[in-house]
């Protein structure tokens, strides 16, 4: 099993996606999860870290009722490897798959897949449409409201904080600086 380049994920995310906000959300955790290798010590591992984000919901638009299911089957038909799949999978823990995200870089994505959602909607209810004027306490009141971005699983996020040791406040606010590092990338989708 081989390592996949990015150009190779990124033609493989096409392949089973053709919604814009699918690519879109896709792109966003890609930058996201390459903001917190950096962030958290594992740069020389970035892109892989940008490729599981990119592929984590490469099942999702085809295959929604068997996602994080699917997808394994198909980076094993590609020859890609046990790490990216695992680490890819583990998002949907206590969902759809058994797979407890253990690697650090496994509970970033578990704690930030939903959580991007969350901040995208809270962006596009602002004037600027952005991340870069955003703070804590306005996504902290749109996530009191459970009918706002009902779609995003506030106890996903708040296992995700308590997976890594943080306070809920640190994984928002860390997040929206991830999605400010990398707004301009996807916003083009």
């Amino acid at each position: 099993m081989s390592e996949i380049t990015r150009d190779e994920a990124w033609e493989l995310l096409n392949k089973y996606n053709k919604e814009p906000f699918h690519i879109r959300h896709a792109v966003t955790v890609e930058g996201v999860m390459k903001y917190f290798a950096e962030k958290l010590g594992y740069s020389e591992e970035k892109e892989l870290w940008g490729i599981v984000g990119l592929l984590h919901d490469l099942d999702f638009e085809m295959y929604p009722q068997e996602h994080c299911i699917k997808e394994q089957e198909i980076m094993r038909k590609e020859g890609i490897s046990e790490k990216i799949i695992h680490a890819a999978a583990s998002h949907g823990y206590m969902l759809t798959v058994d797979i407890k995200p253990e690697h650090i870089m496994e509970k970033v994505l578990y704690a930030t897949d939903e959580l991007t959602g969350l901040i995208g909607a809270v962006a596009l209810m602002r004037p600027s449409k952005s991340v870069q004027d955003m703070e804590v306490k306005s996504v902290k009141k749109k996530y009191k409201n459970l009918n706002f971005a009902a779609g995003c699983s506030r106890e996903v996020i708040e296992r995700g904080a308590e997976m890594l040791g943080w306070e809920l406040n640190d994984l928002i606010e860390q997040t929206i600086l991830a999605m400010r590092s990398c707004e301009a990338e996807y916003e083009k989708y």
